[in-house]
């Protein structure tokens, strides 16, 4: 045969480069019960699909060839629901999938393809940052393509996957993630564990420094927190579902579940009538959208708003909704961060924005000043007036105060309908009257619903409907036929419908 030796030296090559980090490492990962870089690849994409790209790459020092397999970050080009996107895997078992100029320059290679060619980037995250003593020295740190790196200009979905100890690269993409899964038990920080140990001269609790309830909870940098790699990788590949491929055409449309809005009746049955009762605005978001397409976004992180993707008629929205079962639905300021971070998201995707409003205004207080409420509160007024997809808002019990402008209201959105349960007013008349006139429900009851009858008056869907501040006043059985007709009508000025992409380089952590 021709070629013969030739062709042995490559498949032994390919074999040693397919190999990994080697067969024991490869058995102590599936003992934890965890995916290795390239199970992870076929877990996620359509089977046989996975392109590689930069197999054969190794180690830049000559006595770290032979144990350095890829170079420890496994890239290509693969299918997802039969869309091409670009991945990168990082491979834990070889030198800990460090970064090295080899390695950054093959992820660099794939994401500027994926940018130029329109196609989403998945980083399936776990790793211990700079590769040491590559790093060292001023030639070494000053090296690479730094001025793009880490370059955002949102023309393609980016997700991160945090699969295990993610530092520095990994953690920085998914910080710069549109859509960021975690899996429980893995950890993200600036520096590991160790390292900051050292530097504190402290030991340092993996989970406080970067886990899981940190991220959710608190940063929220973190969208969704699972259990296993299969999960997480499932979650990558529903949210992009619900995208396009890039940021010049609209999302993909899906079949009608034929039950969706079967139960619309229900509404006035969550619903309480006083509006200081609660419930859980999800129950009624389930029943409008498309049945099983509420997909939520930063779930444990300020909890009084939901923000979620779904479908309605079997195209992608994006919905901003109070949620009165946490704080009452007061906005706070985490509540405005996660606001207009799916703003930014929804916008420069080309996904109509619908606000579901039932709030009592901005929570007040000490501890949100400290948190910078004052220009949490206007970095959302600045995001929705840039935001050019459609916006329709949806007054169904209160809406007071600033927050009116916040939620869409006011000439802030495209199209504002209220529910015939509505009231729209500056704040709680019940508060309005003790501040105004110093009276109390329980100083002088009497006098007190008095004038709380004069304080609530105009202030009804059918007062803000008078003066064309409503645009329509429905039955809240109609809303989900009333969404589908309006998105009909305000999809058609946009080019395509797609939008201008105003926010395109809003930090997508802050």
């Amino acid at each position: 045969m021709a070629f013969e030796k030739e062709l042995a030296e490559f498949e032994a090559r390919r074999a040693r480069a397919l190999a990994m980090g080697g067969e024991k490492k490869l058995a102590e990962r599936k003992a934890l019960g965890l995916l290795n870089a390239r199970e992870r690849i076929e877990h996620l994409a359509d089977a046989g699909t996975f392109m590689e790209s930069g197999l054969f790459a190794t180690s830049l020092r000559p006595e770290a060839r032979d144990k350095s397999p890829a170079d420890g970050k496994i890239a290509g080009f693969a299918h997802i629901d039969g869309r091409q996107v670009a991945i990168v895997s990082n491979d834990f078992t070889v030198m800990g999938a460090s970064s090295s100029d080899v390695n950054t320059s093959k992820v660099g290679h794939v994401k500027k393809v994926a940018t130029g060619r329109g196609m989403p980037m998945v980083f399936l995250g776990e790793s211990t940052g700079a590769r040491m003593p590559d790093v060292m020295g001023a030639a070494a740190i000053t090296g690479g393509d730094r001025p793009t790196q880490y370059l955002r200009m949102r023309e393609t979905p980016w997700v991160s996957a945090v699969l295990g100890h993610c530092y520095g690269s990994s953690s920085w993409y998914a910080a710069l993630g549109d859509f960021v899964v975690m899996r429980k038990g893995a950890i993200t920080a600036v520096s590991s564990v160790r390292l900051t140990s050292m530097a504190i001269s402290e030991e340092v609790d993996p989970e406080e420094l970067g886990g899981w309830k940190l991220h959710t909870e608190v940063t929220g940098m973190v969208d969704l927190a699972v259990d296993t790699d299969e999960q997480a990788l499932d979650a990558v590949r529903r949210f992009l579902s619900y995208l396009p491929s890039h940021h010049k055409e609209t999302p993909p449309v899906h079949p009608v579940p034929p039950d969706s809005g079967k139960e619309a009746h229900r509404i006035l049955e969550i619903l309480p009538e006083s509006r200081t009762k609660v419930y859980d605005v999800r129950k009624i978001l389930n029943i409008i959208y498309d049945t099983g397409s509420l997909f939520e976004l930063k779930s444990r992180f300020g909890r009084s708003v939901v923000t979620a993707l779904a479908r309605l008629d079997g195209k992608t929205v994006g919905i901003v909704a109070n949620n009165p079962f946490v704080k009452g639905g007061a906005i706070d300021p985490d509540s405005c961060n996660k606001v207009v971070s799916f703003l930014v998201l929804c916008d420069s995707f080309n996904i109509p924005l619908i606000f579901m409003v039932d709030q009592p205004g901005f929570l007040i207080g000490v501890e949100g000043e400290r948190a910078g409420a004052i220009g949490r509160v206007m970095n959302w007024m600045n995001a929705i007036s840039l935001v050019t997809v459609p916006k329709i808002s949806v007054s169904m019990r209160k809406s007071y105060g600033q927050a009116v402008l916040n939620m869409g209201g006011a000439g802030n959105a495209d199209e504002v309908v209220a529910w015939f349960t509505a009231e729209l007013n500056f704040m709680d008349p019940r508060s309005a009257v003790t501040i105004v006139h110093g009276v109390t429900e329980k100083n002088d009851p009497e006098r007190f619903q008095q004038l709380l009858t004069e304080m609530s008056k105009g202030t009804t869907a059918y007062d803000a409907a008078a003066t064309n501040a409503v645009h329509a006043v429905i039955n809240p059985a109609d809303t989900r036929d009333y969404l589908i007709r309006v998105l009909d009508v305000h999809r058609m000025r946009m080019s395509n419908g797609v939008g201008q992409h105003l926010m395109r380089t809003w930090p997508t952590s802050y």
